[in-house]
């Protein structure tokens, strides 16, 4: 776990070094074995200085975050924090010169154990990143870096980093003072070593006789100011729902007036309360190890070998379609982009290299990597050109006869064999599969727009998809560098069809008088990306008017209309107002500017009482979790941890409540049930709990934990 050698120099070289992991991260064990070799090197008179590194790709990944979920309890939470920054303080203390060789990725707890060396030398790898990103997992730092890094570079430079979970590379790191040197990777160890040899000396500027803060402490009005500033910024991105960032300012605000001992004992009495709180664990278990599994493939079967992809279609060129082009080509796909017209293939390549401008212009891409990504798209008018794709993506209008034409020209131009994937958002994958001579070789590939910034693929299995046709779909979205969850065919599948319960919620609410400030307020502060009736708007009402009109027709008198139907059904057919992309809806757009349509007030009237926001939030969250906990009993969703999942990466669900079900235990089962039937009985029957739900109430479980 930590390999240890003396050169002939007298210079110890601590190496991290697990070997039941690609990456180093911070347990009990290693921390333990770290403060082994480190007391060796200290306790040797031979040795002159110590040299901390890793022989891994990267240096330390941070802390491993089980151990977060293992010990749940404030007092051990504070004791994990007190312990790892004890040590580091007692390293940085004991009178012999540290350098950290950072060969790669330092983060959280990694960068950490960097600050509490002397001197910081990282190597120049454009793929390096450094920083604190602990806010991101509902957490702060937790073994100095609140105290450290802000009397190394000053509160103004590190607040930001901490608050908002910034990753430095080097060059930047460089830059900010956060590390004393850039070398080539070759040179690492021996510019370490250098270093120690030259004389460097064992003591930090905190513990220099009259220390001072670059830039000022928290007298300055300055950053009195400055302080205001991101506090306030910091509840205005929050809304009170991330205990997190505020947490980190108060560490700042309250540590650094006080010498370092102090201010790191305050650290670890919040990072105990903050550890604790359901957002962290919600966070880390959701947003960071469901995220993970889910990339990993692990829905994947186990055994169909791994597909290779070199040449992939995409049948219809519009925004998404394009969309879904940039991604192939960017990932070093040959892509065929077809339409009906050789003229609406080219304005979709246009579309692909109008995204890769944007990359070129942020620095991520060159002028040469543009190009080679464009020369991969092929754009088209001739299915003929599809000839030699392994898989085939449909990506034509939201209607079954263009669909169905469009799969069976592909079928004759490729054969049989080919995997062919529908990007429909509601259009059941079974029916679709009728069109294609191998049912077992079709499956739903759901993309979200904008493709180019949405992480999620909703991969839809159909009743007759095989298990070979499933895990080379799921290769597929890896290779592009997506992020899959699998479900099983239904109508609007999952993420369309909770979703929708959003803003359809949000037009009830609209009928019934809720001013409408107060509904996307509510929406917005549940964190939530857009209130409902923006949400709305950015889908387009005539498109939902369409899909109401077919379910209509497919369910016959099985159709129940959803509450929000005479609000479309007025917007589309006598308002003619159907959403941003013609500039009217619920708001109106011009000047770049969204201002809710003063006209609402007219069509539905305020009434004289309105309810809290808080009312209006639970309706708007409760609904999706219903919503999405009925889909879990018919099987359309495979587990809770999916259904989370496909709700934080494909509609932005507010990621501090663990996705659409983990909300279910956040609020509390049994709470949740009895707030479901309070809505039912003045709301309506869409609010009732499902029997699953109503039969776990008073069990002592968690949804989580039952399903």
């Amino acid at each position: 776990m930590i390999d240890y050698r003396v050169d002939d120099d007298g210079i110890a070289i601590v190496t991290w070094n697990n070997p039941d992991s690609p990456v180093n991260t911070l347990t009990d064990a290693s921390l333990a074995a770290y403060e082994t070799a480190m007391d060796r090197a200290l306790a040797d008179t031979a040795v002159r200085g110590i040299v901390v590194t890793s022989a891994k790709r990267d240096f330390i990944a941070g802390a491993d975050v089980h151990n977060f979920l293992a010990a749940r309890s404030v007092q051990e939470l504070e004791a994990r924090s007190r312990r790892a920054s004890a040590l580091i303080r007692r390293l940085e203390t004991a009178g012999k010169p540290l350098v950290a060789a950072i060969n790669g990725t330092a983060l959280g707890g990694g960068l950490e154990i960097t600050l509490g060396c002397h001197h910081r030398i990282a190597a120049d790898n454009p793929k390096t990143r450094l920083g604190l990103p602990e806010v991101t997992l509902g957490v702060l730092p937790g073994a100095g870096g609140t105290q450290r890094l802000p009397r190394l570079i000053g509160i103004r430079a590190a607040v930001p980093l901490m608050a908002e979970g910034k990753r430095l590379p080097v060059a930047d790191a460089l830059k900010a003072g956060i590390v004393h040197a850039v070398v080539p990777a070759d040179q690492l160890i021996d510019q370490a070593r250098a270093w120690i040899l030259a004389g460097g000396e064992a003591l930090q500027p905190w513990d220099r006789k009259g220390f001072r803060l670059p830039g000022g402490d928290l007298t300055h009005p300055g950053l009195q100011e400055f302080m205001s500033v991101v506090i306030a910024k910091v509840h205005e991105r929050t809304a009170g729902n991330y205990p997190a960032p505020l947490n980190i300012l108060s560490c700042v605000y309250e540590g650094t007036g006080s010498p370092i001992d102090a201010g790191l004992d305050i650290e670890s009495r919040y990072f105990g309360v903050t550890a604790a709180t359901v957002q962290a664990e919600n966070l880390i278990r959701s947003g960071f190890l469901a995220l993970n599994d889910a990339r990993k493939l692990k829905a994947r079967p186990k055994d169909v070998p791994k597909a290779e992809f070199r040449k992939v279609g995409v049948l219809g060129a519009g925004l998404m379609g394009s969309g879904i082009a940039h991604a192939c080509a960017s990932a070093g796909l040959e892509t065929v982009l077809l339409d009906r017209e050789q003229a609406l293939a080219e304005r979709g390549k246009a579309h692909a290299e109008k995204l890769l401008g944007r990359e070129v212009e942020r620095g991520r891409l060159d002028a040469d990597g543009r190009a080679a990504v464009l020369a991969r798209i092929t754009p088209t008018a001739d299915y003929a050109t599809l000839a030699g794709c392994e898989l085939v993506i449909e990506a034509v209008f939201e209607q079954r006869e263009i669909k169905a034409e469009a799969t069976r020209r592909t079928a004759e131009a490729t054969g049989p064999d080919v995997l062919f994937g529908s990007n429909t958002s509601t259009l059941p994958i079974t029916g679709l599969a009728e069109h294609w001579p191998r049912p077992d070789n079709f499956i739903g590939l759901h993309f979200f727009s904008p493709v180019h910034r949405m992480a999620l693929v909703e991969v839809i299995r159909g009743r007759q998809t095989s298990d070979a046709c499933l895990a080379q779909a799921l290769d597929f979205v890896a290779r592009i560098g997506k992020t899959p969850v699998v479900v099983n065919d239904s109508r609007g599948f999952f993420t369309s069809r909770v979703f929708t319960t959003y803003f359809e919620e949000g037009m009830a609410l609209l009928a019934e008088g809720v001013a409408p400030a107060l509904i996307e307020n509510a929406g917005r502060q549940t964190g939530m990306p857009l209130g409902p009736l923006a949400v709305a708007d950015e889908v387009a009402l005539d498109l939902l008017h369409k899909v109401i009109t077919q379910t209509r027709a497919d369910l016959g008198s099985a159709y129940t209309a959803p509450a929000s139907a005479p609000v479309i059904e007025l917007f589309v057919e006598k308002l003619g107002r159907v959403g941003k992309k013609a500039g009217k809806g619920f708001y109106d757009y011009a000047d770049g500017q969204r201002r809710l349509w003063p006209g609402l007030a007219e069509q539905f009237p305020v009434a004289a009482t309105q309810p809290d926001v808080a009312a209006v939030k639970q309706r708007l969250l409760h609904i999706q979790a219903l919503e999405a906990m009925r889909c879990l009993d018919q099987g359309v969703v495979g587990s809770t941890t999916d259904a989370d999942v496909a709700s934080l990466l494909g509609w932005g669900f507010p990621p501090w409540t663990g996705g659409v079900l983990s909300y279910v235990d956040t609020v509390g089962l049994d709470r949740f049930v009895a707030e479901c039937e309070s809505l039912a009985a003045h709301a309506g029957d869409r609010f009732a709990p499902p029997d699953s739900l109503s039969k776990l109430a008073g069990s002592g479980r968690s949804l989580r934990d039952a399903r």
